[in-house]
């Protein structure tokens, strides 16, 4: 899931129906158009899910607010069944940052099995989504540290070179 939504992740003069099914229907062969039952029950499933507020798939993504819009970007790749999903800065660019509020469903798809990993400058959504944080410092790896042993203080000594 990419840090600029706007010009990675979505296609802003699509619909929120035709963004969120992108990813999902890439990998079929088709001759026609996915099915309107089948799109509607998956539009309407991660809408349901995932808390986006729009008036109707049918909506243009670009009227939908930065967070919401956040909410399409990683719907539309957690419909692909990923294994693994790699999430950077998923708060990038919002103007209130709720901690962790983007991922509603990040529980419910790491017990599915889903891997995450979250790169952040945003110290406290780390600490709320991850149960690993790993520290670089000039390109290495510096800290290795399960949640419950970091902390503001000790990721920001890490991260400025100072173990």
């Amino acid at each position: 899931m990419p840090a600029d939504r706007k010009r990675l992740g979505l296609v802003l003069d699509m619909t929120v129906c035709e963004n969120l099914l992108m990813a999902r229907t890439a990998r079929r062969a088709r001759l026609r158009r996915p099915r309107r039952a089948f799109e509607r029950v998956a539009v309407d499933s991660a809408v349901d899910r995932f808390r986006i507020v729009t008036e109707s798939g049918a909506s243009p993504v670009a009227r939908l607010s930065g967070g919401n819009q956040q909410k399409v970007v990683l719907a539309k790749w957690l419909a692909t069944d990923p294994r693994v999903l790699l999430l950077d800065e998923p708060t990038r660019g919002r103007r209130r940052r709720r901690q962790g509020g983007d991922l509603p469903a990040a529980d419910r798809d790491q017990e599915a099995g889903v891997g995450m990993l979250v790169s952040s400058s945003e110290t406290p959504e780390l600490l709320l989504l991850c149960d690993r944080i790993l520290v670089m410092y000039r390109g290495r790896i510096v800290a290795a540290l399960a949640r419950e042993e970091a902390d503001e203080a000790r990721i920001a000594r890490y991260a400025m070179g100072h173990a």
